[in-house]
């Protein structure tokens, strides 16, 4: 049915409008941990932003798709006037002029649905890309903030000056210091 793109886009939608409120809401602490790290940041921002534009191109392209497949179920011609659709090319060739006259069979069924399925593993194949990119660069990022806190745990301990015997003094000193 024509709403199935309908009902994906607007769980997007609400999805993200959710992402962008939370986002606004604790923008003072987003912006202090974007400025740990401004060039990995804006590379995981970047990849974020193409990839929810990506996916949201991607639900809009199967409108069309769904249209053509509607017009074919209310047996109407399959070529009539409409541009056969990318996705379902195989199925519109199959089907021909010959739309609610046509049947297929059980073996015809498997094969259609596999090229079918296979073109949108195809499609996906950029997506799925981009959200391994993004957990690859989010566990960069948490690897690059361990280096630097080990850094800050060695330069405070190369700080310390505990060549006065007095452990105590020596933490006081750095605390001062």
């Amino acid at each position: 049915c024509m709403t199935t793109p309908k009902r994906f886009l607007t769980r997007m939608i609400v999805f993200l409008v959710v992402v962008l409120v939370v986002g606004i809401v604790i923008f003072g602490r987003l912006a202090d941990i974007f400025s740990y790290n401004p060039p990995l940041n804006s590379v995981i921002l970047a990849v974020a932003v193409f990839g929810v534009a990506f996916t949201f191109r991607q639900v809009l392209m199967l409108y069309p798709e769904v249209a053509w497949i509607e017009s074919v179920r209310r047996d109407r011609v399959a070529g009539s006037g409409e541009k056969a659709p990318r996705l379902l090319g195989p199925m519109a060739t199959m089907l021909g002029d010959r739309a609610g006259k046509f049947r297929l069979s059980t073996m015809s069924s498997r094969s259609l649905l596999d090229s079918i399925s296979a073109r949108l593993d195809e499609s996906r194949e950029l997506s799925r890309y981009l959200i391994s990119l993004l957990i690859f660069l989010g566990l960069l990022g948490t690897f690059w903030g361990l280096l630097e806190t080990v850094r800050s745990v060695g330069g405070v301990i190369q700080a310390l000056d505990i060549s006065a015997g007095d452990i105590n003094a020596a933490f006081d000193a750095l605390k001062q210091g």
